[in-house]
């Protein structure tokens, strides 16, 4: 798998609220706002029961247990994407549930993957960043579209998600992922897989990925980044270009930097 440009659902905490009181009053007309939803944990709740009841009757054959239209945790994290939207939550959440089901999630192991994992193209390293976030490496020039199967590649890429979330310490929502673009050529740019990338961070892991890091991009990157940085759209903004130093100086301690940057 590669994850070309890049750009990332469990549980989440309420965001910390500066303690300081506010002289504005919200008059009684006004209509719900983010805001307050966020300031006041009740009214995120009573959204979440509507959700919820309203899954319950209009998509009750969609699953329910852990990632499935009961789960709370995973319906305040859609809320909170669409920003406290009942409607569009729904449409999101119900997407991403659905494709779940239909991509096979619950089923992906270590064993399911093992083939394509072998090539070594991506894996989640085993130390955090010093930021405490689990970290998704990329090795591109190991991505070989023509060599490798498509469906493979996909699978290969969700299992890892899942397995960056799910190394998440309490407090911290986002991982970080890191494309090491060192020996990248034309033999390793996959368009199609990216538009895959663009649906599985957008629907079905917003808000996830927390920042990308290009690593020593060589010239012929630089068209595949020109054409595909449009798309890419919000996500770009996490998007920076780096070099090995950089890496290893600000985003790991001596003890956790990964293997391949310590040359």
């Amino acid at each position: 798998m590669m994850i070309h440009t890049c750009v990332a659902l469990r549980p989440c905490r309420p965001p910390l609220i500066s303690s300081s009181k506010s002289t504005l009053q919200r008059p009684p007309n006004c209509k719900f706002s983010v805001r307050n939803c966020i300031r006041d944990p009740n009214n995120s709740q009573k959204l979440v029961m509507e959700v919820k009841e309203k899954l319950e009757k209009e998509y009750y054959d969609l699953p329910i247990g852990e990632n499935g239209r009961d789960d709370e945790d995973m319906i305040l994290w859609y809320l909170k994407d669409r920003r406290f939207s009942v409607e569009e939550a729904i449409a999101k959440l119900t997407k991403a549930i659905k494709w779940r089901q239909e991509f096979g999630v619950a089923d992906l192991s270590e064993d399911t993957v093992k083939s394509i994992a072998k090539t070594g193209k991506a894996y989640v390293h085993d130390f955090l960043d010093v930021n405490d976030r689990p970290v998704l490496i990329v090795v591109a020039s190991k991505h070989l579209p023509d060599v490798h199967d498509p469906r493979d590649n996909e699978k290969l890429c969700v299992f890892l998600i899942e397995k960056a979330l799910s190394k998440l310490p309490a407090g911290q929502e986002q991982i970080l992922g890191i494309v090491d673009l060192r020996g990248f050529g034309t033999k390793n740019a996959d368009l199609s897989y990216l538009t895959f990338l663009f649906d599985v961070f957008y629907y079905y892991y917003p808000k996830r990925l927390g920042e990308v890091l290009f690593v020593e991009a060589p010239f012929v990157f630089q068209p595949i980044w020109q054409l595909t940085k449009p798309l890419l759209k919000s996500y770009a903004s996490m998007v920076k270009f780096c070099s090995t130093e950089t890496v290893r100086k600000e985003y790991f301690t001596e003890e956790t930097l990964p293997i391949s940057f310590r040359d």
